[in-house]
């Protein structure tokens, strides 16, 4: 038998490792699930994002046409129209534009203070931290939809100042027609800043916890000491230390919190207490297409399926992220 001459002289060689995230992006990828809804995702955000931007690509989603109302879908309207003769494709890309803003701004907002405040509480400990999740305690038992409505009377004179301000901002002294389309575009995302206050300055509570039990988990390990150790201050020991090591599960609840809001903005506007019409958003749509569901169902199905799949789509992703960044999901 004979056996391979071994070269002592030969380089040895140096398996290149792999970052946390590529192993993560790699186990990412094999989730069939996951993929397909991230693809989703980024089909249904470009769209709603792009397709209003383009010049003459849709219709007005506010003309009103008496004469065509209730049309089946056609060339002119690839959803048909609705009960006031208004273009249904252009209002489903219009509105989404509304219900992702929601969600994107409020979970960012949500996620930014609880991160914050879950970080201090759980890195400094003692008698702040017992403070601090005193207040998570109280504030967990406000009637959530009561503030939500308080907000909104309050702020509704503040916000109407909003618009006008941001209409002349960006307007001018520009004509009447451009002046109206241009409150046109913003009225909806500026009359939604109760909805933003209310929704992103109550729903940090769970994530603020989440962080807290990952940075006392983290302030435990080795490489903690060792920066103390070196001198290096609180602040930067925590922010450049602990919090990069619990972004897994941050992230991971980040996706699954994005569906939850706009969930809630749906049921606001449901209820008449999110986006004000002629204004629409894919709650307002589902609410028009309850009420007519019987003599027009498209107004219900048509905005119902990117809201349901936008949803499903998202918590499929979380799940995938939660078992991609989660080093014990690793067979290999």
């Amino acid at each position: 038998m004979s056996t391979a001459a071994v070269n002592p002289s030969a380089p040895a060689v140096i398996e290149k490792g792999s970052s946390l995230w590529a192993d993560a992006w790699r186990r990412l990828s094999k989730n069939r699930a996951a993929m397909i809804s991230l693809f989703l995702l980024a089909a249904i955000f470009l769209s709603c994002l792009i397709l209003p931007a383009i010049p003459g690509f849709l219709s007005d989603p506010g003309a009103q046409n008496l004469e065509m109302k209730n049309f089946p879908p056609s060339k002119e309207h690839y959803f048909g129209t609705d009960h006031l003769g208004r273009d249904l494709f252009s209002r489903i890309f219009y509105g989404g534009r509304v219900s992702i803003m929601v969600g994107l701004i409020t979970t960012f907002v949500s996620v930014s203070i609880g991160i914050t405040w879950g970080a201090i509480s759980g890195y400094v400990g003692g008698r702040l931290d017992a403070l601090m999740m005193r207040i998570v305690d109280i504030l967990y038992a406000l009637p959530f939809l009561v503030i939500v409505i308080l907000l909104g009377a309050v702020l509704t004179p503040q916000t109407e100042k909003l618009t006008e301000f941001t209409v002349k901002l960006f307007a001018g002294s520009a004509d009447t027609a451009s002046v109206n389309e241009m409150r046109t575009t913003i009225e909806p995302f500026t009359t939604l800043v109760p909805l933003f206050i209310a929704i992103g300055a109550l729903s940090w509570l769970t994530i603020s916890r989440i962080v807290r039990a990952q940075v006392q988990s983290v302030a435990k390990l080795e490489f903690v000491e060792a920066a103390r150790s070196l001198g290096l201050s609180h602040s930067r020991i925590l922010f450049r230390q602990i919090l990069p090591n619990t972004l897994g599960p941050i992230i991971v609840y980040t996706t699954l919190t994005i569906p939850g809001v706009m969930l809630f903005e749906a049921t606001l506007s449901f209820l008449g207490l999110g986006v004000k019409p002629p204004n629409s958003s894919w709650g307002i749509l589902i609410e028009e297409g309850a009420n007519r569901m019987l003599s027009n169902p498209r107004l219900l199905l048509f905005p119902a399926l990117f809201f349901s799949t936008t949803l499903f789509a998202l918590n499929f992703l979380g799940d995938g992220l939660r078992d991609a960044l989660d080093p014990k999901s690793s067979k290999d």
